[in-house]
């Protein structure tokens, strides 16, 4: 058995505990691959072998109070003539600067659907964006994350093509679901067919499984040379200096008949062998599992907290916090977050409000009613967005996302002055973002104060793309000048970020504590240890607030609360004791 895509000679090899990786691996392997064990044992070894000499510690300590993702593509900003990836350095290090400390970027790798997620070949770089050393030249300023699509492949790919044509190599590589494969509880995002037919070079046509749409063709895992060749994919993105990999839709990796072939044990094992390889080869690597799905589903991707993804997506935090700003009621929101807390000392959350996605209604199921996310959905369509179907297991369709700016959506429809109100709600949502434990991640059209693209829309079809926006680099470096939306956003969320720093309270394992005073605001207390408290204060509704329990300093403001708190609408706060230095160091940011 063996995995394409022999790793780069050239540096100097890294001790590998073999024996601790065959431990931890022997048990995972044998669940997986029963009646082949020893043989996949043996490959996955081999696989470490040949990798170790790239890879090693990544020399980063876990994510802190500091750690903050900007989610983008690497052509949401472009200048004629340029190589985007190139353009994206020089607009973050002349605008975003050390505002976050990691950049998340969304599939680099040639494509023919799905921006990017129909991916052609998991090595490439697409010409059309730069080279891997345009990637390496964005490493000198930030940390990088990059997404590995590991369920689908583009229905033009090497691998897929090349099973059409019976390629041995390629035996068992996709899944052709026969009558004896009973696909009736399958749960999907989709409503196109499950499976399509593609034709095979012999004159016979293939029915291949494609959860995503018929470009989007799913690999078959439980084929351990597919694993393996995978594998060799994940460890070569390390090798590419990724510090942390975002596993894409990687809840339906794994099917078996008459299951809804989500989250299913072959999934979670596929998982912990892939942990397993990252921490012995590349310690301080992260593995992120996007599985946007109820809560309940999502959360059992940390496995026990040592043993499968570092951190898993807050799924449920985007539709929670735009409920919350347009009922102007933080009630379930604060229900939700009072059962989050800690996860352990090596996993926590991924929390993010925006990204290239719309918002998924799926993640609040048993957290909002019907109502609640009728409500959204109205809300969603008075503003201009769309929203995305989905089919259930009965054959009924419902609504699986709201394709929106997320800005946008949280304007009211009638507010006559929406880019003030855009910038106003847009920061205070934000501040929930920080506030909540986890490590935050900001989507660069947050960031940059964009709209909602609807032109592109209408010119494609795809919803999706209304906040998917192409921005020209000259024309944006006016704009952060001239507009005051752009402006707002970028600096207003500058602050947050720079004041986040100081405070340890607000570590993605710091402790969390929800109060409910009153039902328009969002209170968390959080503390690292016994002298770094801070309580995050969030009025989420268009009304002023007077909190007279809370007391302390804003280190937001500079400004002493000594007999209780008042907050105007849509206005946040970070209180520490009065008595207390800034942030708990000595850091004092200014007014």
């Amino acid at each position: 058995m063996s995995a394409g895509g022999a790793p780069p000679a050239g540096t100097d090899a890294v001790p590998l505990d073999r024996d601790a990786l065959q431990d931890r691996l022997s048990p995972l392997v044998a669940a997986l691959y029963p009646a082949r064990a020893d043989e996949v044992l043996g490959a996955l070894l081999a696989l470490a072998d040949r990798w170790a000499p790239r890879l090693g510690p990544t020399g980063r300590a876990r994510p802190d109070e500091g750690t903050a993702y900007l989610i983008t593509y690497g052509d949401s900003v472009r200048r004629p003539g340029e190589a985007p990836l190139r353009t994206l350095r020089e607009v973050l290090r002349t605008h975003v600067r050390d505002a976050v400390t990691d950049v998340h970027l969304l599939p680099l790798y040639p494509w023919t659907s799905d921006d990017g997620f129909g991916v052609v070949d998991h090595r490439v770089v697409d010409p059309a964006l730069g080279t891997w050393e345009d990637v390496a030249d964005l490493r000198a300023d930030h940390a990088l994350m990059l997404d590995f699509v590991a369920n689908h492949v583009s229905g033009s790919s090497p691998w897929f093509r090349e099973w059409l044509a019976r390629d041995p190599r390629r035996a068992g590589w996709f899944l052709e679901p026969g009558e004896g494969f009973d696909t009736s509880r399958v749960v999907r995002p989709r409503t196109t067919p499950l499976v399509h037919p593609f034709p095979r070079p012999d004159g016979t046509v293939a029915h291949a499984w494609t959860t995503f749409g018929p470009d989007q063709v799913d690999v078959d895992p439980r084929t351990p040379e597919l694993l393996l060749e995978l594998t060799d994919v994940l460890l070569g993105y390390l090798a590419h200096g990724a510090t942390t990999v975002r596993l894409d839709a990687v809840g339906f990796l794994w099917k078996e008949p008459g299951t809804t072939c989500l989250h299913l044990p072959g999934t979670h094992g596929v998982i912990r062998v892939w942990r397993a390889l990252v921490d012995a080869l590349a310690p301080g690597a992260l593995l992120l599992t996007e599985t946007n799905v109820p809560h309940a589903d999502n959360v059992t991707y940390l496995g026990d907290g040592s043993d499968e993804a570092h951190m898993v997506y807050q799924f449920a935090l985007p539709p929670l916090v735009l409920h919350a700003f347009v009922t102007g009621r933080a009630t379930a929101l604060a229900r939700w977050a009072a059962g989050i807390g800690p996860v352990s000392p090596t996993a926590t959350w991924f929390n993010f409000l925006a990204s290239h996605d719309g918002i998924g209604l799926r993640p609040s199921e048993g957290l909002l009613t019907d109502d609640d996310r009728a409500l959204l959905v109205e809300r969603t369509l008075a503003r201009g967005g769309r929203v995305s179907l989905a089919r259930r297991p009965d054959g009924s369709e419902g609504v699986y996302e709201l394709n929106t700016n997320y800005l946008d959506a949280l304007v009211d429809p009638g507010d006559p002055d929406p880019d003030t109100a855009a910038v106003v709600r847009g920061l205070a949502a934000h501040a929930v973002l920080l506030s909540l434990v986890g490590v935050p991640a900001v989507y660069v059209h947050s960031l940059l104060g964009s709209g909602q693209d609807t032109a592109a829309v209408e010119a494609s079809g795809i919803a999706r793309r209304i906040n998917r926006e192409t921005l020209d680099a000259d024309r944006l470096a006016d704009e952060l000048v001239t507009s005051p939306r752009r402006q707002g956003m970028l600096e207003g969320l500058r602050r947050l970020l720079e004041v986040r720093r100081t405070l340890p309270g607000l570590s993605p394992f710091a402790a969390q504590a929800v109060e409910e005073p009153d039902p328009r605001v969002l209170v968390v207390r959080r503390a690292a240890g016994t002298d770094d408290e801070v309580v995050t204060v969030v009025n989420v509704s268009d009304e002023g607030v007077h909190l007279p329990g809370l007391t302390g300093t804003d280190v937001l403001t500079g400004t002493a609360h000594p007999d209780g708190l008042d907050l105007p609408p849509h206005g946040y706060a970070w209180l520490v004791p009065a008595t207390r230095p800034w942030g708990g160091s000595g850091a004092s940011p200014s007014p």
